[in-house]
């Protein structure tokens, strides 16, 4: 995991640490300095290949352990935070520094826009569905009015369709480039095509925080986000997408929090 530097727009003072969970480095930090430095970083730093954040929960845990190329692609990301409560949870018995809360992008992606209001650093969102991107792009314009939202585009594209959009968002050059695609196929993205975006400043990964803003995924009730039981609120409305993948990398990743944190 690379060092990030802060700039000067919102100085925070110490550097966020770094844990092991479940063999995986961990960046601890808040979501108000999580946002702060997504914006420091976006807007202020030499462009290039963009920045890449990234986040984990126990499903990735698992399938980071049996995929050495997803390892090594996340052990490569700028930056990589806690999206699960377990890992919260499991932070404050096994590491030597806890984590103070879970940074979920659907809660980050609000106090990103929030600042960037502030700033006038601007957004592109792809992934999703056309229809589920078209509402959240509008749920985002309806909420944070004065959010420069610099264009959009769905997550099914291929080939030459893709390679366009790629010049187009370059073209554009957005500050934070949401990434909607769930994993693995962001960490391929950024693998195959971050070098083909030198003007944007920072690609932020959001797995199915399109599909909430549209309104098509409800999100779990806060006691269960709190008592660490989202996934299981998610099993219980997608049962037949789910069960099996759950099944498979639950006991996984709790081997594993039990196993290679520190």
């Amino acid at each position: 995991m690379s060092t990030i530097a802060p700039s000067d727009t919102f100085v925070d003072t110490v550097e966020p640490a770094v844990i092991t969970l479940g063999g995986m480095l961990i960046r601890v930090i808040d979501r108000a300095a999580e946002a702060r430095l997504m914006i420091n970083l976006a807007s202020k730093r030499t462009r290039g290949t963009p920045a890449f954040f990234t986040s984990a929960n126990g499903e990735v845990i698992a399938r980071v352990n049996a995929d050495k190329e997803l390892a090594r692609l996340f052990a490569e990301a700028d930056q990589v935070v806690a999206d699960g409560q377990p890992l919260v949870i499991a932070s404050r018995y096994l590491c030597h520094t806890p984590l103070p809360e879970r940074t979920a992008t659907t809660d980050l992606f609000h106090d990103v826009a929030k600042l960037a209001e502030e700033t006038g650093t601007t957004f592109y969102m792809f992934g999703a569905e056309p229809e589920q991107n078209a509402r959240a792009v509008a749920a985002a314009r309806t909420q944070y009015p004065r959010l420069r939202i610099v264009g959009a585009s769905h997550g099914y594209l291929s080939e030459e369709a893709l390679e366009d959009k790629l010049a187009e968002i370059n073209a554009l050059a957005p500050d934070i480039l949401w990434l909607g695609l769930g994993v693995p196929r962001e960490q391929y993205f950024f693998r195959d095509h971050g070098a083909k975006l030198p003007n944007v400043g920072l690609i932020k990964t959001a797995g199915g925080l399109f599909d909430h803003m549209a309104g098509k995924v409800r999100r779990a009730p806060a006691w269960a986000q709190r008592a660490g039981f989202e996934w299981l609120w998610r099993l219980l409305m997608e049962p037949k997408r789910l069960f099996w993948r759950y099944l498979k990398t639950n006991p996984v990743a709790i081997w594993l929090l039990l196993t290679r944190s520190r």
